[in-house]
């Protein structure tokens, strides 16, 4: 029998089985008493005030963090625009980690395909006029996920599980 360790780091047959992860972190803001607000709400699990990211973990390389926020999210003039429902100029991110984040952090599946090019190719077709609580990070997040597993309104899934676990796995829906 195969340890998990060496079972993850061979290829059974040809399928590729990167595993496909989504994090959370403090929203941004300028420094001072809107920063320490966000981490505050961050802490305390506000749902609302949580930026939500992807993350692949491929097998053959670095971690991944696919993200969409404002282009500028520490401007006091997008804050005020994006809370009170306009769109905002924003970018989609991609960065490498060195590795995964140990708290707030929950691990989806295994993307259908290879997820790197999975995520660029949706990345291309995704609008980046951003506006709060329609077209956001949790909206990429979602969309991201589902075109990387076939799993639908994971958020929505994540946000009424318990959110104090560190890793947990989601059904399926197809």
């Amino acid at each position: 029998m195969l340890s998990m360790s060496l079972a993850k780091s061979i290829r059974i047959g040809s399928s590729r089985r990167d595993e496909v992860y989504i994090a959370a972190v403090p929203l941004r803001a300028t420094k001072g008493p809107a920063q320490l607000l966000m981490s505050t709400a961050y802490s305390l699990n506000f749902w609302d005030l949580q930026h939500f990211m992807v993350i692949i973990n491929p097998l053959h390389s670095q971690v991944l963090v696919y993200d969409f926020q404002p282009q500028d999210p520490e401007s006091i003039a997008v804050a005020v625009s994006a809370l009170s429902g306009r769109n905002v100029p924003g970018v989609v991110l991609t960065r490498t980690l060195k590795k995964l984040p140990k708290r707030k952090c929950w691990f989806v599946g295994y993307s259908d395909s290879d997820a790197m090019d999975a995520a660029n190719r949706f990345n291309k077709g995704w609008d980046t006029d951003l506006r709060i609580n329609h077209h956001d990070c949790r909206n990429y997040v979602n969309g991201l996920v589902e075109y990387l597993t076939g799993m639908k309104a994971v958020l929505e899934h994540l946000q009424s599980s318990s959110m104090a676990r560190d890793e947990m796995s989601l059904p399926r829906k197809d």
